[in-house]
């Protein structure tokens, strides 16, 4: 089993985020209700499908140690980035998980995809991550990269909406 890049393993789960890397939190109201099929699709990753993510897994849900390598770009621009879960949750008011990046991965960092339910019934979309660039080309392009990961978290929050609204 390869070894993780980052030493901070777990911390989109609990505490702030670590100093020393770029941050990312994205948060999004669901339709009311719609928990259960939230929750489903990310943790089977067709929120991440759906949003046109390639994604390689061996196993269909996201639990802990699942080895899942997400391709964004199309064709042979794609770019393939090595990941493993972390951390998963899946209660009646919680649900998700976290993955770090692996070798190969063109960032070094951890990223979480959480649904939650709270008191008043309110579901809300998730997305937190730290990271830096683990490759030449994440690094000379610099905060074109960031602007990537946080249109990223705005286009799953809008497709996890959709699923929703489709439900």
């Amino acid at each position: 089993m390869p070894e993780l890049t980052y030493p901070e393993v777990g911390s989109t789960r609990h505490g702030p985020l670590p100093g020393g890397y770029h941050h990312l939190r994205h948060r999004y109201p669901l339709p009311a209700g719609c928990f259960e099929t939230a929750a489903d699709a990310v943790l089977t990753w067709r929120l991440h499908r759906a949003a046109g993510v390639r994604m390689r897994t061996d196993a269909t849900r996201a639990t802990d140690g699942v080895l899942v390598t997400a391709g964004l770009g199309v064709g042979p621009a794609r770019l393939w980035g090595p990941c493993q879960v972390v951390w998963s949750a899946n209660s009646p008011t919680l649900a998700g998980f976290g993955y770090g990046t692996l070798p190969g991965h063109p960032e070094r960092g951890e990223e979480a995809f959480e649904v939650a339910r709270d008191d008043t019934g309110a579901v809300w979309f998730e997305v937190r991550a730290f990271s830096l660039p683990d490759r030449w080309f994440t690094r000379v392009a610099g905060p074109a990269v960031r602007a990537v990961q946080h249109t990223y978290a705005w286009w799953l929050g809008r497709t996890l909406r959709r699923l929703c609204a489709d439900r």
